[in-house]
């Protein structure tokens, strides 16, 4: 076969066109192409808007071919190299643990049970059926439960999230999540999109069927069972302590693959008592910030703007500013929603989450600034970035006046330094509802500066990015873990048996980067335990 680059199409043209364009090119009629395979599909819309192909296509003469399309984007093609799994082996009587059922955990187990080793999935909170009912309980009413929430349960905080699986780092363990998610009912187009999302509604249907999938290979999920403390003897782990809906338990445990996700602060909390080295890490706050759909499709698309052969349109925005901080866009959610994200009684949390047909009024999108140990204290506790994301959380709820509203203000009124009145012609659409408030107020006075002196530069990037009825909303403070755990070469804590892993390990830093580490950890513990390492 041969593989053809750069192969564009205007939006909305089909399989019909795509094969005439790859004809033309290779200087051939239609009808000789035996088979036509998209490999990459991806929006260029730096001059003239266009989908562009990468293709694989099939003839009966390629040399001869080649030979007359020298110099063009053509070329033999193969499949590149895969993930190998690991090799079974029988399971040994004290199971392998897996704590989070985030991206992490679940490719962990997988990768475990695929082996023959019949994990044991601990999850703190509830299934993702039950789970989504918790949350949109909580949206409509401000009633949170602690354990279930868009951070807590089946899924991880990706579960209510855009579903984004693209990443800045190649891993051959990436095609295979992507396999695997599409055969549990994501859509296909996540196989050919360069920037490929799930969303949250098809994100649902993967858990679950992911879940029959695991259990029918024989792990045993237990959800609503929290990990409480951990059992040591001689530096290695040798038990745990999990509550329940039996209650307290002990469980035997020497292998532990800890997936915790960036808001499991009691679990942080836990192994700074226990020991464990923990150290703290950057990471970035902000607000999140949303625009009509239709204004950023003008300014991206513009006179495509509306077609319904293209998709809904996003951006990757960024700054460095002279005073060294650095300001980004991250997690922007295209025809989506502004979410309540707490995990805490008294703090208020945003995040963005999108359906994967991207077709609410609003795209929106953190705007961070980064931070660093330094700005919080990070020399004296690991912990340090939890206690500064407790109180950023802590005077958000305060402005917003309680029940988990939001402050809101609009960028005008922002760059002013006065409170909002109300909307403009983009609304809000954060449940259970915004305050009109001073951002100002609420946000560390660096924090604030640095936003102040970015939106403007990234209006200059992307037109209408500073609107001034575009609305800010607060506060973003788990974009990722304010925690790392470190780890040695043979993926183990200093503590033996202990594989952090995934986001909240400090190892991730999405959905897939989160999935793929959740898999090498599961691999060091299988090559770990075929050595007797963990025992050593």
């Amino acid at each position: 076969m041969l593989k053809l680059e750069g192969v564009r199409l205007p939006p909305g043209g089909g399989e019909a066109e795509l094969r005439a364009r790859a004809a033309k090119l290779l200087r051939l009629r239609p009808a000789d192409l035996r088979e036509l395979r998209v490999l990459r599909r991806s929006v260029d819309a730096r001059e003239d808007v266009a989908l562009t192909y990468t293709l694989a296509v099939d003839l009966e003469n390629e040399a001869a071919v080649l030979r007359r399309c020298r110099g063009r984007k053509i070329g033999p093609w193969e499949p590149g190299p895969v993930w190998r799994p690991p090799e079974a082996m029988p399971p040994r009587k004290v199971r392998p643990v897996v704590a989070g059922a985030g991206p992490a955990g679940l490719f962990a187990a997988l990768v475990l049970a695929e082996a023959g080793q019949r994990p044991i999935l601990l999850e703190r909170g509830r299934p993702v059926e039950e789970r989504r009912g918790d949350v949109e309980r909580f949206w409509s009413s401000g009633a949170l439960d602690p354990e279930s929430n868009v951070q807590f349960g089946e899924g991880g905080a990706g579960a209510f999230s855009d579903g984004k699986l693209n990443t800045g780092t190649k891993d051959l363990r990436h095609r295979f999540i992507l396999e695997r998610l599409a055969s549990c009912g994501a859509p296909p187009d996540i196989l050919i999109d360069a920037k490929p999302h799930v969303g949250t509604d098809y994100l649902h249907k993967v858990l679950r069927n992911l879940r029959r999938e695991l259990t029918a290979l024989g792990a045993d999920i237990r959800f609503e069972t929290r990990l409480e403390d951990l059992r040591t003897e001689d530096g290695a782990l040798t038990a745990m302590e999990l509550s329940g809906p039996a209650g307290r338990e002990t469980l035997p445990c020497d292998r532990l693959i800890l997936c915790p996700g960036h808001s499991a602060r009691d679990t942080f909390e836990m192994l700074y008592r226990r020991g464990v080295p923990l150290e703290a890490k950057p990471f970035a706050v902000g607000a999140r910030i949303e625009h009509r759909q239709a204004d950023c499709d003008a300014a991206q698309y513009r006179g495509y703007a509306g077609h319904p052969g293209l998709p809904a349109s996003t951006y990757k925005l960024s700054c460095h500013l002279p005073s060294g901080r650095g300001v980004f866009s991250f997690c922007v959610c295209p025809g989506g929603e502004v979410v309540a994200a707490a995990s805490e009684e008294g703090r208020v949390v945003t995040n963005g989450m999108s359906e994967f047909a991207r077709d609410r009024e609003n795209i929106n999108g953190a705007i961070l600034v980064n931070v660093t140990p330094e700005d919080f204290g990070g020399d004296a506790s690991p912990l340090a970035g939890v206690a500064f994301q407790r109180r950023l959380e802590e005077a958000a709820y305060a402005l917003g006046g309680g029940g988990y509203r939001a402050p809101a203000q609009r960028v005008e009124d922002f760059l002013a330094h006065r409170p909002s009145a109300g909307p403009g012609r983009v609304l809000p659409s954060y449940r259970p509802g915004v305050t009109w408030a001073d951002l100002h107020d609420c946000l560390p006075p660096f924090v604030a500066a640095a936003l102040e002196e970015a939106l403007p530069i990234l209006g200059r990037k992307l037109r209408g990015y500073d609107a001034p009825d575009a609305v800010l909303t607060a506060v973003e403070s788990r974009s990722s873990s304010p925690v790392r755990i470190p780890r040695g070469p043979d993926g183990q804590s200093a503590l033996r048996g202990l594989y952090p892993c995934g986001e909240g390990a400090g190892y991730a830093g999405g959905i897939l980067s989160a999935a793929a580490d959740g898999m090498k950890a599961a691999e060091a513990l299988l090559a770990n335990s075929r050595k007797g390492d963990h025992l050593t």
